[in-house]
């Protein structure tokens, strides 16, 4: 039943995100479309000449686009879903909030950019891609020690293994991300989502990890191989909800190129913070024009004081106890070779739901 809900809402994206002031998002985020890229690419003629090019010629990429999309989209729902807005896939709302140059909307731009980067580049580690491989390290430096190894303890070391092509996984999430609809015309919004693209492409880029494999005799360390990799995608989450908390509110500047941060001694984001220029909606009551669902019916913890708590996520509405009653898996067995078998147990659950 959770597995055909979540078809049913994912579905609802490609209706959605089709406005054509909303750039490189129009191939609905987590749609079942995009796990075919031939379905997707007939929707070539609403797309800018980049993103048509890669459908006719590489389409395989654009299926991996189309997994980043999903990656990122549900790293945003896990990151929000104790927020009051909780990154829902609900019918026409989510298209609303898009539509607005709010925080939230920084962040869906960023997580899916990211998603799109840490997808590909992942593929291409993976051999799924012919367009690319591993990273190639023939000119690289040879990689630092780690600073808990002296450097002068005779271990040897060189790049070797397959480290991830991040490069790569960049430039085709920009390409496909970042194509615009009017070649030529910029305006704040505009400007806002492409800063948002690439802040989300380098909390993966800027943040590769090397890791190191021992080789020699005896369990010895005599040659030390190192590759590098991206971090986990938890993580690049957890790095860009980090800068949702302390984004910046910009305007346009007078030449309409460029943005100018809000407020005094305020200085100016780099190029990984998130920006905005709208203030957002407290999200408490269902509004259609803002994409508010409200909060009514949402779980909350009636113990906690930080955001998941029921005074701040019921906005001050209050709240009723529910007694829940449902069956789960329990007692698991793990039975040679290769079946595991559980019992179902009935659990009783206190639930504290929002008025």
């Amino acid at each position: 039943m959770t597995v055909r809900l979540s078809r049913i809402q994912l579905a609802l994206f490609f209706i959605l995100l089709c406005p054509v002031n909303i750039i490189g998002l129009w191939w609905a985020v987590g749609s079942p479309l995009v796990m075919d890229p031939n379905s997707i690419c007939r929707k070539a003629k609403r797309l800018a000449g980049k993103q048509a090019e890669l459908c006719q010629t590489q389409p395989e990429i654009v299926s991996e686009v189309a997994k980043g999309a999903r990656l990122g989209v549900r790293e945003c729902q896990y990151q929000f879903r104790y927020r009051r807005w909780n990154c829902t896939s609900h019918n026409k709302y989510f298209g609303k909030v898009l539509q607005q140059d709010i925080r939230e909307t920084a962040f869906v731009y960023a997580i899916t950019a990211a998603g799109v980067t840490h997808a590909v580049t992942q593929a291409c580690s993976m051999g799924e891609l012919l367009q690319c491989g591993c990273e190639a390290t023939r000119n690289k430096a040879p990689p630092r020690p780690p600073s808990s190894t002296s450097s002068g303890d005779g271990v040897k070391w060189e790049w070797g293994g397959c480290g991830d092509d991040v490069e790569f996984g960049y430039e085709m999430s920009k390409k496909f991300m970042d194509a615009k609809k009017r070649r030529g015309k910029s305006d704040i919004r505009t400007l806002i989502n492409l800063h948002n693209n690439e802040a989300g492409r380098l909390a993966v880029k800027l943040h590769m990890r090397t890791e190191c494999k021992c080789h020699g005799l005896s369990g010895s360390c005599t040659l030390r191989t190192c590759w590098k990799k991206m971090p986990h995608f938890r993580e690049v989450g957890e790095r860009l909800l980090e800068r949702f908390n302390g984004a910046s509110k910009v305007m346009g500047g007078n030449d309409g190129k460029t943005l100018i941060p809000v407020g005094q001694n305020i200085k100016p984001p780099d190029k990984q913070d998130l920006i905005y220029s709208d203030e957002s909606p407290d999200f408490c009551l269902a509004n259609r024009k803002t994409g508010s669902l409200g909060t009514r019916g949402r779980m909350c913890n009636s113990t906690a004081m930080d955001i998941s708590g029921c005074d701040l996520l019921c906005c001050e509405r209050g709240y009723r106890e529910e007694t829940v009653v449902f069956e789960e898996n329990c007692l698991c067995r793990f039975h040679w070779c290769c079946v595991v078998q559980c019992k179902k147990c009935m659990v009783r659950k206190e639930l504290s739901l929002c008025h």
